[in-house]
């Protein structure tokens, strides 16, 4: 029960309550902290890190696969983005998990708990910890959040408006002429899925697909532009 009220405002901000704490416990237990105590009983966070890497690779591919309509290189980048160290510690630093930590004497003087690497490792560990004690949709539940934020914020540094490039291009020739023509949707109201080709005069130099006409004219653009020599290097 004691280890439950020192870990009460952190479970609060994890949106989860943890029905066996100690793993929580051991999720904010660094190698520093129990290679100091040298007790059989206190164990780091390495091995629940370890798990904790493969859940949240899980979730992250899953949530990709079913909501976003690029090919398999554009998802492995997306995913890697939301999951690598700097992704990781701004998530452990959202929760104020440094406050949190257990650290040995040395790691905790020198800076240990706003260490990106043993934050970031911190937060894989407390996925682990979710994980184990209510399940993959009590973890998923936790990370979507994170993952959907990250990912907003990943589109609008990395946004190309493919559309405007293509136009500029095609601008050159004055005779030529760009459209961009809806031939599909699929899918309920609030998940639909929409077709769209871009035509230069009559012919069909581009198709995209994606969740709203904008996003799949913007693909069809982009493959125009692949075509022309003009694609992301």
């Amino acid at each position: 029960m004691e280890i439950a009220e020192n870990y009460a405002a952190l479970m609060d901000k994890l949106g989860y309550t943890f029905q066996n704490p100690r793993l929580l416990e051991n999720a904010l237990t660094h190698s520093s902290f129990a290679n100091e105590r040298k007790a059989r009983e206190c164990k780091s966070n390495e091995r629940l890190e370890f798990l904790g890497d493969s859940v949240l690779g899980m979730v992250t591919a899953v949530h990709l696969f079913h909501k976003e309509t690029g090919p398999e290189g554009e998802l492995t980048k997306l995913r890697a983005a939301l999951v690598c160290e700097k992704a990781l510690f701004s998530y452990a630093k959202e929760l104020e998990l440094g406050k949190y930590l257990r650290l040995g004497k040395g790691e905790a003087r020198t800076g240990g708990a706003e260490r990106p690497s043993i934050l970031a490792d911190a937060f894989e560990a407390v996925t682990a910890a979710i994980f184990l004690d209510g399940g993959m949709e009590a973890a998923r539940t936790f990370l979507l959040p994170f993952l959907m934020k990250e990912l907003s914020n990943h589109r609008r540094l990395h946004f190309k408006d493919y559309k405007t490039t293509l136009q500029e291009i095609i601008q050159q020739n004055p005779e030529e002429r760009l459209d961009y023509v809806l031939t599909g949707e699929s899918g309920p109201d609030h998940d639909k899925t929409f077709k769209v080709e871009v035509h230069l005069n009559s012919n069909v130099i581009g198709k995209g697909r994606g969740r709203s006409k904008k996003e799949a004219e913007q693909q069809a653009a982009r493959e125009a532009l692949q075509l022309m020599g003009y694609g992301d290097k």
